[in-house]
């Protein structure tokens, strides 16, 4: 872009070489209903969100649990005071995951963004000052007229009691409409670790097991009968090789499948 936007952070560099995608127009305040369902939809544990606004990089409705969880004084107003929080030798990752959605996502067409879901993970400082693995996903959330984001919701979820091993796998998949499902292993050495191929439906059944829900909420959810729940829970361990929902949970993070 030909401007410099206020509150620049350590991310601009490469947002900014897609200004095709990202508006130069200040967002109106999201509603916070549509935030809230969100967060029940795709968090899993503790965790807080905050809306970007991406006109002039800073945070509208930064969820209270931000404050608590990071131990932080005042609600931070720019994203900077976000990516201040990561771990400095995960910083570099996460330029390069930033780097790859933003790649993949111009592949997929940036038409579809608002139905496009991205999420890798990284380390961030917490209230105790040690670092702990956090789960970040971004939603998008608004465009301008000319097609550009102008808004986008961050969801960071501490899955440190989960695993504490970060692959360096990068996620884009469809909501809504959109099916897409593209990992993108940035990882320094590449394990070529088989990964299974999950049915549409199993992915839509993995992160509700991830929440801790009963087979009958989830088929609530979903409109489907408990014993179908039931049935797609055994063939989640089955494909993943794991006894239980907390391997299985640990071992689909690790692979980035949630």
């Amino acid at each position: 872009m030909a401007y410099q936007k206020k509150h620049r952070h350590l991310l601009a560099e490469v947002w900014e070489n897609y200004p095709v995608a990202l508006s130069d127009k200040l967002a109106p305040d999201q509603p916070k209903l549509a935030i809230d369902h969100f967060m029940d939809m795709m968090s899993m544990g503790s965790c807080y969100y905050y809306v970007i606004n991406v006109g002039d990089y800073s945070l509208q409705q930064v969820s209270e649990r931000t404050l608590y969880i990071h131990g932080l004084k005042d609600y931070p107003y720019t994203l900077q005071q976000i990516i201040d929080l990561i771990h400095p030798e995960d910083v570099d990752f996460v330029l390069r995951a930033e780097e790859a959605t933003l790649i993949k996502m111009s592949e997929i067409g940036f038409e579809h963004q608002l139905h496009l879901k991205t999420s890798y993970c990284f380390r961030m400082r917490v209230a105790d000052g040690s670092y702990r693995l956090f789960h970040h996903q971004a939603i998008h959330l608004s465009k301008d007229d000319e097609g550009r984001l102008i808004a986008a919701l961050n969801i960071h979820t501490d899955i440190h009691h989960i695993t504490q091993t970060n692959n360096h796998i990068v996620l884009v998949a469809g909501i809504g409409k959109r099916n897409d499902y593209c990992q993108i292993d940035l990882s320094v050495q590449n394990t070529n670790l088989p990964i299974p191929k999950l049915s549409k439906r199993e992915m839509e059944v993995l992160p509700l097991i991830a929440k801790g829900l009963s087979s009958k909420q989830i088929g609530d959810q979903l409109f489907i009968a408990p014993e179908t729940v039931r049935m797609h829970r055994k063939n989640l361990l089955r494909k993943t090789g794991t006894n239980g929902s907390a391997m299985l949970i640990k071992q689909c993070i690790e692979w980035g499948l949630i």
